[in-house]
């Protein structure tokens, strides 16, 4: 019986046209129009919604495709709160009847483990460690001269902790520098130590875990560069 195209009232006609259209503007080879015409003239379809049928049908049939992860066990990362942390695993847990998929980081600096969803890991600000010449930029930032502002402290160190806490090596080796005092400057302050401490450490894990190196050695490396300025 005569079959439909696109319910314009065409007849079918001779099959060998018909697959010659299909081929042309559905992309279908000759195999797949007459999978097409078996299927309209079984269940009465015009050929175009049997076409939309089969291929929804292979569309369901096809496994998800698998989102290639950001890490992976064993990988360094960097937290922007916490610094540079280890993804030990990746586990599946249930919270309120919803399956979600984390990064299990241990954090040896702080003695803690993070676990960040999947699906925010972007967003959360978790990224993989800096490029060496990413490094060597904030290096260089070391060398600079320092640059502190004639505001309030508690201004300032607002400012500092937000640096820090950016993740980004560079504005953290900027408070390293405008926070660090050579030999015959004024000594810091207790809470200027503090801050200074924590840059300077913060800097020192991602360095270490980019050159491969001990945080000593790290750390080491950071005061001679300060004190060569």
């Amino acid at each position: 019986k005569p079959i439909g195209l696109f319910d314009g009232g065409f007849s079918l006609g001779p099959k060998k046209l018909l697959k010659a259209w299909y081929r042309k503007h559905v992309r279908l080879n000759y195999g797949r129009a007459d999978l097409v015409l078996r299927l309209a003239e079984a269940e009465g379809l015009t050929a175009h919604a049997a076409a939309v049928r089969l291929r929804l049908d292979d569309v369901a049939g096809k496994p998800a495709a698998k989102k290639k992860l950001l890490f992976k066990p064993g990988d360094f990362v960097v937290y922007p709160t916490h610094g540079v942390g280890k993804v030990v695993s990746i586990e599946i847990q249930e919270i309120a009847g919803h399956k979600l998929k984390l990064f299990v980081i241990s954090f040896d600096r702080d003695r803690m483990t993070l676990r960040v969803p999947v699906s925010k890991a972007r967003t959360s600000g978790l990224r993989k460690l800096s490029s060496r010449k990413k490094m060597d930029n904030a290096m260089e930032t070391l060398k600079a001269r320092a640059r502190v502002k004639r505001t309030m402290w508690s201004r300032r160190a607002q400012e500092y902790e937000a640096k820090i806490n950016s993740g980004d090596p560079i504005f953290i080796a900027e408070v390293v520098r405008d926070l660090h005092r050579k030999a015959g400057q004024p000594d810091q302050s207790f809470s200027e130590r503090q801050i200074f401490e924590s840059a300077r450490d913060r800097l020192a894990h991602e360095l270490a875990a980019v050159e491969k190196t001990d945080l000593e050695v790290a750390t080491e490396k950071l005061e001679e560069l300060l004190q060569a300025a």
